[in-house]
């Protein structure tokens, strides 16, 4: 018993004294997790260099684009051929992909040895930047490899195949295990050679034009360290392996990890060990100085966990080197330190990729998946081990799963083709569903042709009953001449909300209008109660605003925006057409609402006030700006809801009495259509939302340009693109279900071009809508669709009222000042300029300049009562 453990402690003291001895020989082999994390941030210096446009030409890590721009959804299907030509054999593949729930695929292959002539001859045509794994066909690098494949089939009369994508295999693993495992953004290959590629977000590819949605980047990191960024790492062997290779100088990172090349280091190493007397009594065999002779799998085979030391003897052997027990040691030990350095250089460059991809998240910890093919990391024995416990050390903050991929550049390169082709269907449809919403320059002609005939037919006593576009006289019949001055109220009815407000107008050399406002929320069930209820809740506003500002005792004159349709007798009397923007009070319809706000007044018998007009929104938006510029004489609303008003000439309103001087004209052109003139261009989204509105057939113009049903029309196309199965894995969530979620402002934070596809993502799952990075590009299309015809046919009617104006003046070229308030013109990113735009292109004799309002509805209220006021102690002078 003593005898054995004696025997024991012996080989235990003697396999430590031959690792020691390794371990010394090989410091410089064995790295630290600190030299792994300066290796990670070097490499991923060289990521961002490779993807500048500046900086790709010197950068060795390449970083190329693969114009792989989506993984796998489940959805795939089709029969697909694929050939892989990547090592010492070239492969076909007959791939067959199953739509059938259970993302399932059949491949059967054939394989055909690559002569070495082959490996080496003369290429026929074919773009290459350069050969590796001991490639070396002439007349290849730099052609274009799919010409030469093309040329080569149609040598072949009997085969009909179309070469659809070119495939790097690294890449055809990552969609390999894309399509198991949708987390899959990584592809490895660790086998005759090495490389990675990862989804990268477009914003970050210079390389590529555009920036929505990611493409699969391949890095073809071999060439890390070509430029000298890792010489302090490689060793003396490193540098002999590079010597005596085909491509000296570069691929100098896969010398280091790939096993075309680790069994020659091993070579190299355990001849200079000898060479030394360290290794075989000094005595160097013939085999031993032969390159080539120590390979990867003689490698794996003496690192085996359990036979690794009698492989060991076995393959020294056969080299005729007649190793010792202690030899042996050694030697495995060699091969561990060679193997285990490979993995750590690869766990360190792939950390670096995982931190990017963490990083383009902007997530503190990342779930994902490595897709990852490669004789090494398949049949190493510790290989796969030892790289994934220290990628998880160098990342912590990721949750890897590492998926090993079943002939990912043969299943791989159908899958890209598989994608390519679900994804030409789906851009098929998605833009048939977008195309009615793709305005040409003769469709908006028309548009602003038909406005103008509506203009007119709203002017005429005849036709104005008949007129879709109502043209409502305001009886304001000045704008502002910087004179007025006073204190006015005003009130402000257009939406949710409803403002009283306090205006200080000062005329002279210290002109200035100071304003004073509280804002009132009003109740859906006031906004749809009876008529009453609403007034009462009105003169409680004002009340509580009057104590609030101590004035309760004051009878100020006042003005009411009221920014609903309204035909009016005089400027303080206004009819109520038909309610819009959600409000539905009873008995107001054909009422004077004038007498209604008098009637409410005298019910609470608290204060009174003199009202002198009653003021459209649109009508307050011009009179505000053109308070500042006398240019000024039209007033466009585009927010909640959309209108234009602007000086008319009295002698062609009809509809009033007098043909002298001008007054400001309500057009009331979100009716434009109501008529049906304008049905051609109403897509099925558009009557959908027309359908379930609270005013079905009424205000269409404005339910295709107004803020309060972009987001309907969007829900709607949506939904649509959802059901045939090309958004959110074609199911409809509830919350996409209900009408409304999806609100204006969404479209303009959505198409806001800071906003990078991620948090385009988040707001999406705000709604409660999960979406992929591929979702958040169509649904941005989408968005980009519906608000820019909006902007455009806006721009269309604006054309044509400007020419009116510039007819009216019987002027060869105008000049004129629109002022311009809403939401959707101020907020959104993109409106403002295509309404401008349009404007320019329709009316190209119209020297148009817009000026924002500031506060129309509030200010430009006061200044109406104001000028009215004016005109009438001018009047009575």
């Amino acid at each position: 018993m003593f005898a054995v453990h004696l025997l024991a402690f012996h080989f235990t003291k003697l396999k430590e004294d031959q690792i020691k001895k390794v371990d010394r020989y090989l410091y410089h082999m064995r790295l630290s997790d600190d030299v792994l994390l300066d290796v990670m941030a070097r490499f991923q210096a060289e990521m961002v260099k490779g993807l500048g446009r500046d900086t790709n030409p010197t950068a060795t890590v390449k970083m190329l684009p693969s114009f792989v721009r989506s993984l796998p959804d489940g959805s795939e299907k089709g029969d697909f051929l694929a050939v892989d030509l990547g090592g010492s054999q070239f492969r076909a593949h007959q791939v067959k992909v199953f739509d059938d729930g259970k993302q399932s695929s059949q491949l059967e292959s054939k394989f055909y040895p690559t002569p070495k002539e082959v490996i080496q001859g003369n290429g026929a045509e074919g773009v290459l930047l350069a050969w590796t794994k001991h490639f070396k066909v002439r007349g290849v690098q730099d052609t274009d490899v799919v010409s030469s494949l093309r040329k080569a089939l149609q040598k072949h009369k009997d085969i009909d195949v179309d070469v659809l994508a070119l495939v790097n295999d690294t890449v055809g693993t990552m969609m390999t295990c894309g399509y198991d495992d949708q987390r899959c953004e990584v592809g490895l290959i660790i086998g005759t050679g090495t490389n990675a590629c990862y989804m990268e977000e477009m914003r970050h590819i210079d390389l590529v034009e555009g920036d929505e949605g990611r493409m699969c980047i391949n890095t073809e990191w071999g060439a890390f360290g070509d430029d000298g960024a890792l010489d302090d790492l490689r060793t003396e062997f490193d540098r002999e392996l590079d010597l005596g290779s085909l491509n000296p100088g570069r691929q100098l990172f896969e010398k280091m990890i790939s096993s075309l090349y680790l069994g020659e280091l091993v070579r190299l190493i355990l001849l200079k060990m000898t060479k030394e007397g360290l290794l075989f009594n000094g005595k160097v065999s013939t085999a031993l100085l032969t390159k080539g002779k120590i390979e990867m799998k003689h490698v794996s085979a003496m690192e085996k966990y359990k036979e690794g030391l009698s492989n060991t003897k076995e393959i020294l052997t056969e080299l005729n080197l007649f190793p010792s027990e202690e030899d042996c040691i050694a030697v495995q030990h060699v091969c561990t330190i060679v193997s285990f350095r490979s993995a750590n250089l690869c766990a360190a460059a792939l950390a670096a990729i995982l931190t990017r991809l963490r990083e383009n998240k902007k997530l503190l910890r990342m779930r994902t998946t490595v897709g990852i093919d490669g004789g090494l990391y398949k049949t190493h024995p510790q290989y796969a081990k030892r790289l994934h416990k220290v990628v998880r050390r160098l990342v912590p903050n990721c949750d890897v799963r590492f998926l090993l991929s079943v002939s990912g550049s043969g299943k791989g390169a159908a899958m890209v083709t598989a994608v390519a082709y679900r994804l030409a269907a789906q851009r098929k449809r998605i833009d048939a569903a977008l195309a009615p919403f793709l305005l040409s320059l003769e469709t908006l002609q028309e548009v602003k042709n038909k406005m103008r005939t509506e203009l007119e037919y709203g002017l005429k006593r005849e036709t104005q009953a008949s007129a879709s576009v109502k043209m409502l006289p305001t009886y304001v019949c000045g704008t502002p001449d910087g004179t007025e001055k006073g204190k006015f109220l005003a009130l402000d009815l257009g939406g949710t909300n409803f403002r009283v407000l306090l205006v200080k107008i000062r005329s002279g050399r210290r002109r200035s209008v100071q304003m004073y406002n509280k804002i009132f929320a009003i109740p859906l069930e006031i906004m749809q109660g009876t008529g009453e209820e609403l007034f009462d809740h009105i003169v409680q506003c004002i009340a509580d605003f009057l104590e609030y500002m101590g004035i309760k005792g004051a009878r100020l004159p006042l003005g009411f925006t009221f920014s609903f349709p309204c035909r009016q007798a005089s400027i303080d009397k206004g009819t109520l057409v038909g309610w819009t923007k959600g409000f539905k009070a009873t008995d107001c319809e054909g009422e004077d609402v004038v007498d209604m706000l008098r009637e409410a007044i005298r019910r609470r018998n608290e204060f009174d006030l003199d009202i002198v007009a009653v003021v459209n929104d649109t009508v307050g938006t011009m009179m505000t700006c053109g308070y500042e510029d006398p240019n000024c004489e039209i007033g466009l609303i585009a927010g909640t809801g959309s209108n234009v008003c602007y000086m008319e000439d009295m002698k062609n309103i009809e509809i009033v009495e007098g043909n002298e001087g001008k007054m400001c004209i309500n057009t009331e052109w979100g009716g434009f259509g109501d008529n049906g003139c304008i049905d051609n261009i109403r897509t099925k989204y558009d009557k959908e939302v027309d359908e379930g509105s609270l005013n079905p057939g009424k205000q269409r113009y404005e339910k295709m340009t107004s803020g309060m049903y972009l987001g309907e029309i969007v829900r709607q196309i949506l939904i649509d693109l959802t059901k045939q199965g090309l958004l959110f894995r074609g199911q409809i969530s509830e919350s996409l279900r209900k009408r409304g979620i999806f609100e204006t402002k969404f479209l303009s934070q959505i198409e806001s071009d800071r906003l990078a596809l991620l948090q385009v993502r988040r707001i999406l799952q705000q709604l409660g809508l999960d979406s992929t990075c591929e979702d958040s590009i169509i649904v941005k299309e989408v968005c980009g669709a519906v608000s820019k015809r909006a902007a455009q046919l806006c721009g269309a009617g604006l054309a044509a009222i400007v020419e009116k104006k510039r007819e009216n003046q019987g002027v060869e070229h105008l000049q004129i000042t629109v002022g311009v308030d809403g939401t959707l013109y101020k907020l959104h990113p993109h409106f403002s300029r295509v309404l401008r735009e349009t404007v320019k292109e329709l009316a190209p004799q119209c020297d148009v300049t817009f000026m924002l309002s500031e506060d129309g509805s509030g200010k430009g209220a006061a200044l109406i009562t104001a000028v009215a006021k004016r005109l009438h102690n001018v009047g009575q002078k």
